[in-house]
């Protein structure tokens, strides 16, 4: 059996261990950061408070990952009751979209405009559709498109949504336009068995300790295997031998440098990192290309309010310019066992921001009062409630899909292709933004195939059309 080294302990890194595992093989993780696994599925611990990076709902079309999750945490998950609203000019919107609560909520009028807006788009829709804003007006019309997805979306990207590539658009919310939102607003739901857009869930599964669960169960059992999980390794090198890699080097927090052989290799770290730690090179081309991959960065300011109940949301999104605020995460309602302490709600307030730019730099203590202004400015939460309160910053969290993205990724993919025994596998280590699920799979995939399979891990979709039950080949195409 084979020894195989795999970069990064998120879902897709994790994954692949427990798999290649079962299957006999020796497994090493390398993990960037000092305390956590599970990547931006983490669940982050502070003063026996939990709460999520993102926030991740544990709903997948493939019958092989619900069954995975189960069998790693058979008696951890509870149902949870999805409520997402969105917070535009001081009103709160549900989404799913509602039709009279759309029509109370903008006024009859600015209803009005919206139809005849989303008529003109069916009449006269954009070609071709390039942008992230031409994709969503020609679906719903371009006047909802402002009210309802443009400000939000800069707020996540930081760049206008002209410049944001369409497949964005097409990975998260196809499926979905005016007519369908309407139309699972008045008709109910199909029985299980039919297509659901994911994007109108209304319940999913979730560990009861949060996502981190998952993944901390994961590792305990990999370790327990007599296998790796090292934290605190950053990968600074990838050697290589003609079309074999041979080893990684590490740098701990010390600076000491530690070299990793084996025979096989799985690397989930960032795309563009990946690339330029290959030595020799791979190549002008390789290297140019690496160098255009973006990313957006994250950071979660959690809030403990002296006040229960406060919505019942399990996110809001802000749609409103004049706060930095992105979205509210509530995880009350995620899970009760989150919160230790009766009376008190836990927000997660999502800002999004380049690595190193102003916000990023900002102090703990400025970004908690940053945070505790805005949900006042917003009325959402008395200042004077809040009395604790945490920062976790999220280096690339977001692969930025911009107008070059699909032939840069393209070039690196046929690059890493002449490498014979290394795969790239889950969100950042394809550049491809990537469901947990999906990412899972990329992990299960790449491990058959270091027992012979032949599976493209590129056809591992982040489609928007989820069914609530599946075979595994529904995620790939």
């Amino acid at each position: 059996m084979s020894k195989v080294i795999i970069v990064g302990a998120g879902p897709a890194g994790l994954t692949a261990a427990a798999e290649l595992i079962e299957k006999g093989h020796r497994v090493v993780i390398l993990e960037k950061d000092p305390e956590y696994v599970g990547g931006i599925a983490r669940t982050v611990h502070y003063k026996n408070y939990r709460f999520d990076i993102g926030g991740h709902r544990f709903f997948s079309k493939s019958s092989e990952v619900t069954e995975w999750w189960q069998r790693r945490l058979p008696n951890d998950f509870i149902k949870v009751r999805r409520l997402s609203r969105i917070f535009y000019n001081g009103t709160f919107f549900d989404y799913p979209l509602k039709a009279f609560n759309a029509l109370f909520g903008l006024g009859v009028w600015t209803s009005f405009l919206c139809v005849m807006s989303y008529i003109w788009a069916r009449v006269n829709p954009i070609k071709p559709e390039k942008s992230f804003a031409d994709w969503v007006s020609n679906r719903f019309g371009r006047r909802l498109f402002s009210i309802f997805f443009k400000t939000y979306t800069e707020k996540v990207w930081g760049m206008p949504c002209e410049e944001i590539n369409a497949d964005w658009a097409a990975q998260r919310i196809k499926g979905l336009s005016l007519l369908s939102a309407i139309w699972n607003a008045l008709i109910p739901q199909r029985k299980k068995g039919s297509d659901t857009i994911k994007t109108l869930i209304d319940q999913f599964e979730y560990p009861r300790l949060g996502p981190g669960m998952m993944w901390e169960k994961t590792r305990d059992d990999i370790r327990q295997s007599g296998n790796q999980v090292l934290l605190g390794m950053n990968v600074v090198r990838i050697h290589r031998d003609g079309n074999r890699v041979l080893s990684v080097v590490t740098r701990d927090a010390n600076k000491v440098e530690t070299e990793w052989a084996a025979d096989q290799f799985i690397i989930s770290m960032p795309l563009r990192e990946t690339i330029r730690a290959i030595v020799p090179s791979l190549g002008l081309e390789a290297q140019a290309a690496a160098n255009k991959l973006t990313y957006r960065d994250f950071l979660t300011v959690a809030l403990m309010v002296k006040k229960a109940n406060l919505f019942p949301d399990n996110w809001i999104y802000v749609h409103d310019a004049s706060v930095k605020l992105g979205r509210i995460q509530n995880f009350n309602n995620w899970s009760p066992e989150m919160v230790p302490v009766e009376g008190v709600t836990c927000l997660g307030l999502e800002y999004f921001c380049f690595e190193n730019d102003d916000l990023w730099a900002m102090s703990d203590a400025d970004l908690i009062a940053l945070g505790t202004r805005e949900l006042a400015q917003l009325g959402l939460v008395n200042a004077a409630d809040v009395f604790d309160g945490a920062v976790v910053r999220m280096p690339k969290a977001y692969p930025i899909y911009d107008a070059e993205y699909s032939q840069t990724v393209e070039t690196l993919r046929q690059s890493l292709g002449q490498l014979e025994n290394l795969q790239v596998v889950g969100r950042n280590g394809m550049h491809k933004y990537n469901n947990q699920d999906h990412s899972m799979m990329t992990a299960l995939l790449a491990a058959r195939n270091i027992d012979g399979s032949h599976y493209n891990l590129w056809q591992v979709n982040t489609d928007a059309e989820y069914h609530e039950a599946g075979e595994a080949k529904d995620l790939v195409k």
